[in-house]
């Protein structure tokens, strides 16, 4: 005879294996008809790749002219002057803000001397007057009108020379 608990046990595993059962069979046959459908249709045709055109190989028929890779300095013209900046001098305070963090705010005249009056980045106003030197590449003030403040930089070309280039900086509205 039977226990309660085998029986039990014996209905467990034979509703599993039904459950099972039922599963795999409707499914399957969905999936095979669509399968069948797909490869019904026919097939699409493939283009064919493009034509690959052969290297043309170039020969450098500029063996006397001047190497590309080869760093060859040019000769200075007008520019053999020998500028320099002043190695022994002190710098000054606006000479540590780059010219475009420097606004022209106004200018000021007092016993004879015209000074402009420079706003830095940190909100601080200073006075400038021809001769001082502003900006990070040797700036020189060379005039101070009511617009404008114009000076000559020192600017390193590279090849351990320097040459002058002009800036300003405008009023500021």
């Amino acid at each position: 005879m039977l226990s309660i608990a085998q029986i039990k046990g014996a209905l467990l595993a034979a509703a599993a294996i039904a459950m099972l059962t039922g599963c795999t069979g409707g499914q399957d046959e969905d999936l095979m008809a669509y399968i069948d459908t797909v490869k019904a249709k026919p097939g699409g045709r493939i283009e064919p790749l493009p034509q690959i055109k052969p290297y043309e190989t170039f020969r450098y028929q500029a063996q006397s002219m001047r190497s590309p890779f080869v760093y060859n300095r040019p000769q200075a013209k007008g520019r053999g002057d020998g500028i320099r900046p002043l190695q022994n001098r002190t710098k000054e305070y606006l000479e540590q803000f780059p010219l475009d963090t420097l606004d022209m705010v106004g200018v000021l005249n007092k016993s004879n001397t015209q000074y402009a009056l420079l706003k830095t980045s940190d909100g601080l106003v200073h006075r400038v007057v021809v001769g001082n030197y502003i900006g990070q590449n040797e700036g020189r003030v060379v005039s101070i009108s009511e617009s404008s403040v114009e000076l000559n930089e020192l600017v390193a070309d590279g090849v351990g020379t320097f040459y002058k280039r002009p800036a300003s900086i405008g009023l500021g509205e």
